[in-house]
Formats: C-alpha cells, sequence, structure tokens
C-alpha cells in the first residue's frame, strides 16, 4: 500500500505538470519527424561546370548522369567555386579530362566524380585515359571530422552554454536573487546587460578552450584565422547565452528547462550542416534562416576548411549579433511580469 501511494503520488505530479507530460509524447515525434524529413531527403544533384572545350557529347552525357550543368568560361568556374555556387569545373587538358572539386564537402565531392566518373564509362567507345582530380579547398586526405568538426565546434557550445546559462538563470530566480535584484533602482535592461556580461566572461573561456582543443589538440583541419574562429564561437556562445536566460523565465524547474532542448537545440542541430540541405524540401530548408547555429556552424565552415576571411563571413556575424540583440531586448520585456519600470 505505501508503495502504491507513491506511485499515486508520482501520477498525479505528472497529471498536475501538463508541460511535461505533454513533451513527453510531442517532443520524440517531432525529433523523429525532422529526422525523418532529413535523412528521407531527395538524392544530391552535383552541380558541374565545363568548359568550352569540353565536347558535347560528355556534357550530354553528365546530363544523362543526372548532373545539373553549367557552360562557364575558367574566370567564372574560378569564382563560382569561391562562392561554392558549383560543385565541381570539368575541363579539356588536351584530350584528357581534369576535374576540379570544391572540395569542401564530402558528400558533394563523392557525388560529382562519381557523376563524371559515370558519364565518361557511358560513353561508347569507353575513353581510355585516368581523370585527373584536383581539389579547389582541401584535399583528398581531408578525413570527415575535418569537415563535420567546425559544425560540432558550434554545436557544443551552443549547447553547453544554453544549458548552463538557462539553469544558472532560474536559479537566480527560484532562490530569489533576482528578486532582490529588481527591488533595487537598476533598470531592467542594466539587469540583463550584468548577466550577460557576467556568464559571457565563462562562456568566452569556454569557447576559446574548446576551439584551441579542437584545432591544436585534435589537429582539425585550420586553414583560415584562428582569431575569426574566436569571434564567431564568442557570438555563438553569446547568442545561446541571451536564448537561456530568455527561455528560462519560462520554466518553474530545471527539468522544465530541460524540456527546451528537444525543441529548441535539437532541431538546430539537424540545420547547423551535419546533413547536406539541399537534399532537403525547399520549404524545410527555409526554416534554416531562424536558426542562429546555422550561421555560426556555416562561419566556422568557412574559416575551418575554406580559408575564407572578412568578406565571406561578415554576413554571418552580423546575422549571430542580431539574433544576440533581439533574445536581450526580449529578456528584458519578460522581466516585465518581475517589475513594470
Amino acid at each position: 500500500m505505501r508503495v502504491m501511494a507513491i506511485v499515486v503520488r508520482i501520477i498525479h505530479q505528472f497529471f498536475r505538470d501538463k508541460r511535461t507530460l505533454a513533451l513527453m509524447i510531442v517532443a520524440p515525434m517531432f525529433v523523429l519527424l525532422l529526422m525523418d524529413f532529413v535523412f528521407n531527403g531527395e538524392e544530391y544533384t552535383p552541380v558541374i561546370a565545363v568548359s568550352d572545350n569540353v565536347p558535347d557529347a560528355v556534357v550530354d552525357k553528365l546530363k544523362e548522369a543526372g548532373a545539373n550543368v553549367k557552360e562557364l568560361s575558367a574566370k567564372q568556374a574560378r569564382k563560382q567555386l569561391d562562392d561554392q555556387e558549383i560543385d565541381a569545373w570539368l575541363n579539356m587538358n588536351g584530350s584528357a579530362p581534369h576535374i576540379t572539386l570544391e572540395g569542401s564537402d564530402p558528400t558533394a565531392n563523392q557525388a560529382a566524380l562519381a557523376t563524371v566518373q559515370k558519364a565518361f564509362q557511358s560513353m561508347v567507345p569507353t575513353p581510355s585515359f585516368q581523370l585527373k582530380t584536383t581539389y579547389w579547398h582541401g584535399s583528398s586526405d581531408m578525413a570527415s571530422f575535418d569537415y563535420f568538426g567546425p559544425v560540432l565546434i558550434g554545436v557544443f557550445i551552443f549547447f553547453f552554454v544554453f544549458l548552463i546559462a538557462g539553469v544558472s538563470f532560474l536559479r537566480e530566480r527560484t532562490n530569489g536573487t533576482l528578486e532582490r535584484l529588481m527591488a533595487t533602482p537598476l533598470r531592467r535592461w542594466e539587469i540583463v546587460a550584468g548577466y550577460m556580461i557576467g556568464f559571457g566572461l565563462f562562456t568566452t573561456v569556454q569557447a576559446s578552450l574548446i576551439s584551441w582543443f579542437a584545432i591544436d589538440v585534435l589537429d582539425m583541419m585550420m586553414e583560415g584565422s584562428f582569431g575569426y574562429v574566436l569571434i564567431i564561437t564568442f557570438l555563438l556562445a553569446m547568442t545561446a547565452l541571451a536564448l537561456g536566460m530568455l527561455l528560462s523565465a519560462f520554466a518553474n524547474s530545471e527539468l522544465q528547462m530541460m524540456q527546451f532542448i528537444p525543441l529548441v537545440v535539437i532541431p538546430q542541430v539537424f540545420f547547423s550542416g551535419l546533413f547536406n540541405l539541399d537534399t532537403m524540401e525547399e520549404w524545410l530548408r527555409s526554416l534554416s534562416v531562424v536558426m542562429p547555429l546555422t550561421y555560426g556552424a556555416n562561419a566556422l565552415r568557412d574559416i575551418m576548411v575554406r580559408g575564407q576571411g572578412w568578406s565571406t563571413i561578415a554576413a554571418d556575424i552580423y546575422v549571430l549579433l542580431g539574433f544576440t540583440v533581439l533574445f536581450m531586448v526580449l529578456n528584458v520585456v519578460a522581466l516585465k511580469k518581475y517589475r513594470k519600470l
């Protein structure tokens, strides 16, 4: 009977906390739905540029093999390789074909290379030559970890800062610290700014150490400036900090704070670049524009794998700054329920 009393109490507790009960059912189904969209997407279609000296028969075979073919000059092809608008560039050195792969995405590399090889093998008679391959970014020795690594840095920083910030700010509220601060002449924006700077000092150290460990200890590919990596990881951490603080205002316990993870963090992981977005439906890809982790991971990959500089990552930096400011403003608004001044 005493055991049954505990069982009944837990059942009543769950029914009183309807949000927990709903998330136990809805969150797993939501994550599974996202996984279905991501993994059951369309087959990747490589975009291959061809020079004027590539025979029309080869171009036709590339199209038959499923490639999206563009006819570009050498200058145009190099620019579009830089801008990641094409996956490969095919030109002829005499009678021998030469393919230049964009190089930073293993999925696109394999698709482009397989398509070109299939096109030449389907010709009659089959040409007898060896396809020369070069890489615009990266190399043939580039490991999968080098491609996924920059995204993982962003994911881990965002996840842990979001979780720690949310739980810490929740404790400030439940312990009465925030209530005492709200009783002082401090304005709401000053309180938010103070918390952002205070927590931000520690998140900056965390982001710096994670970046250093990944690049120097794990020997992750690093083609660009480490300083730019620190800027991006700092902005990602500040965005996660502001978002964690904001959502903690709607949680009454640490368990409820944890419940935001499958709804806020996991969807961002799917759209961060760990999986090729080009294979998803267009309406699904459009969701990535409202996810901060997408911009941080894209900038980190541009720096570490492609060796790009300020001109390439500037837009991502401005967007992350915008997200941080937006979440801070919403934090100020959320504090109205504690004090209206």
